[in-house]
């Protein structure tokens, strides 16, 4: 049986950009990182650049002026950006990811015309799902669309919470509820595009966080916010959370590979500094202890990469991977959780202090193990579809 890939980037081309981005990154990110958490937001000279580098549409396809790279390559590009601080990756990953993958699972021909090129050019994108009341009980969501009285468009009522991107986007992908209840199970939920300039939308100042400084979240009200019937996802209603959740596969491969980017970032430190950290007459890298705390975490990073190498790989022949990019989620972040705890350990009195590394990398890998999915709520993803499986013997 043959087997399809999709195609992506041609691969010389592709390692050329990612060896040129590895050099942006260390040389120019990296460097830059002081200034990020100082003022909580990334220079606009760097956002210019990284648009000028077509980090906005990576996965767009190239004929609407993106890079068209495929899974695995976006995959790999995300685990290198996340070596430098996370706001960076943050500022264009629903664009490549969630909002990407919507457009391109449920968009029609014309909404793909429209948005595919403002995406690739540099339009900032978020995702509108959780709401103060409802993350991943859909059956909760209280935002609402009902049919414009006036004409064939929608108005749109409801508060969207914890919104990435959302002081800074000039779109959003807003799910709403279309009907009080529906059979199938989330039929209720449609998807919306929605610029973010349409009257009646507004966002809330940026919350507080406990890490990840530069990048912004926070609410999005809709009030009366009339929008026309071709900002309907696919002109259908009742699909919203079908085309959510097949975007969230997406945006968990995300997280997982800045996971991993962000824990070999924690753990390169770790090495630097147990090297240079002198106790009893020697490097504290001399020590059995710390030697183990280092290759556990070595180990466990190289686990995550092959991880990401297989369920990319699926993805890009075609397969149906909510599971597999539930359990690379999991595993990655929860790894880069265990990781940077060990740097801190490794750092020993000076990983509690803001002045080192250690500290940041402690508080910024914490929301790993919460968005795109709790930890808790993919783990029972995982059963339902390996219990759903059995029982279909497969």
């Amino acid at each position: 049986m043959s087997v399809t890939t999709a195609p992506g980037m041609d691969a010389e081309t592709f390692d050329q950009f990612l060896d040129q981005l590895e050099r942006y990154v260390r040389e120019r990110l990296i460097p830059a990182e002081t200034e990020v958490i100082a003022n909580d937001r990334i220079p606009d000279d760097i956002i210019a650049e990284m648009k000028e580098m077509g980090l906005f549409g990576l996965t767009v396809p190239e004929d609407f002026g993106g890079a068209g790279l495929n899974t695995t390559q976006y995959a790999k590009v995300v685990q290198t950006m996340a070596y430098a601080a996370p706001a960076y990756r943050s500022i264009f990953s629903i664009n490549v990811g969630m909002f990407n993958s919507a457009i391109k699972n449920g968009g029609t021909d014309a909404q793909k015309a429209e948005w595919w090129p403002r995406i690739a050019e540099g339009a900032i994108a978020c995702f509108g799902l959780t709401e103060p009341g409802s993350g991943s009980d859909s059956a909760a969501m209280a935002t609402t669309a009902r049919p414009d009285p006036e004409g064939n468009g929608w108005i749109l009522n409801g508060t969207k919470r914890y919104i990435t991107n959302a002081p800074h986007a000039d779109v959003g992908l807003i799910m709403a509820r279309t009907k009080k209840d529906a059979q199938p199970k989330n039929a209720h939920v449609s998807a919306f595009i929605v610029p973010m300039d349409t009257p009646g939308v507004s966002t809330s100042s940026p919350d507080k966080k406990m890490g990840q400084a530069g990048s912004h979240i926070s609410d999005i009200m809709l009030d009366d916010v009339h929008v026309p019937g071709d900002a309907l996802l696919g002109e259908q209603t009742g699909q919203g959370f079908r085309f959510a959740m097949m975007s969230l596969d997406n945006g968990r491969i995300s997280v997982g590979a800045a996971s991993t980017g962000y824990a070999r970032r924690a753990l390169d430190s770790a090495l630097k500094y147990a090297n240079e950290r002198q106790a009893f007459g020697e490097p504290i890298a001399n020590f059995q202890l710390i030697q183990q705390m280092l290759s556990e975490s070595w180990t466990e990073i190289y686990a995550a990469e092959a991880m990401m190498a297989d369920v990319t790989a699926r993805v890009d022949r075609g397969e149906n991977t909510v599971k597999h990019a539930a359990a690379f989620k999991v595993f990655a972040s929860e790894m880069c959780g265990r990781v940077v705890d060990r740097v801190v350990q490794i750092y020993g009195g000076a990983g509690y202090l803001a002045e080192y590394d250690a500290e940041r990398f402690f508080r910024d890998a914490r929301i790993y193990r919460i968005y795109e999915g709790t930890t808790q709520i993919l783990q029972l993803q995982i059963a339902k579809h390996m219990l759903r499986d059995y029982a279909a013997g497969i």
